[in-house]
């Protein structure tokens, strides 16, 4: 089983994504546990504040370190409370200075870690000290600036957990999937037979299962040179 804990500002944003469909299923099945923890709830600020002005001027909101660290101290009270001990934990801040998340990356972290404890950055970022003392690697989700992580956090957080152990009924619905085979997926289809005056390909209704895997692989490597050639640098 592992165990996602998410500090954010806004966790029901979080709860909504991903109490839904797959991710939610394994949730209810106990795959996986998804918790989140509002970081508001844990400043000292009488007035809840979690942000103030960034020393050196200019412009935003940076948010502060204390209730960030007390989030975290929670997280790990609560654990011990809960009776879950991480063997191996791995404290992860969604951020743009991050390397991005690929499927080598998350194929590692569902292999190594059996606890993931994410950070939501929200207005200007959060005081890089608290960044120094409790996380351990930083992860984008591409060179892109979004408004908060806690978009970047249920996407790692699906990303990996559909690889654990019992999340998707069988290994094979990952491990032959689109980015995963080190191509793009091929094309699939569906009934009905005939959609706008194109059929299906005769060789997937043939029954010949060599010769479509044969097809599909040709069809893959076809699809990932055209589309993402990158892919095929070390191919």
């Amino acid at each position: 089983m592992m165990r996602f804990d998410i500090m954010t500002l806004f966790p029901d944003l979080v709860n909504t994504v991903l109490g839904e469909s797959i991710i939610g299923r394994a949730q209810k099945s106990g795959a996986i546990e998804v918790h989140t923890h509002n970081i508001r709830d844990y400043t000292e600020d009488k007035h809840r504040r979690v942000d103030d002005t960034p020393y050196g001027g200019g412009k935003g909101m940076l948010m502060m370190a204390p209730p960030i660290f007390n989030c975290y101290q929670a997280i790990l009270s609560q654990q011990a409370t809960d009776g879950f001990e991480a063997k191996n934990r791995r404290v992860i801040y969604l951020s743009p200075t991050g390397k991005v998340l690929n499927q080598a990356r998350a194929a590692e972290l569902a292999a190594e870690y059996d606890n993931l404890i994410l950070l939501c950055g929200h207005y200007e970022g959060v005081d890089r000290r608290i960044v120094d003392e409790i996380v351990d690697e930083e992860i984008s989700i591409g060179d892109f600036i979004l408004t908060g992580g806690e978009i970047p956090a249920c996407i790692l957080t699906d990303c990996v957990a559909r690889l654990v152990d019992g999340v998707l009924s069988d290994a094979e619905c990952y491990e032959k999937e689109s980015i995963s085979s080190g191509l793009l997926e091929y094309p699939q289809y569906t009934r009905p037979y005939e959609y706008h005056g194109v059929k299906v390909p005769d060789v997937l209704i043939s029954g010949h299962h060599a010769n479509i895997d044969r097809w599909r692989e040709e069809q893959a490597l076809e699809m990932t040179k055209n589309l993402r050639p990158d892919l095929l640098e070390d191919r």
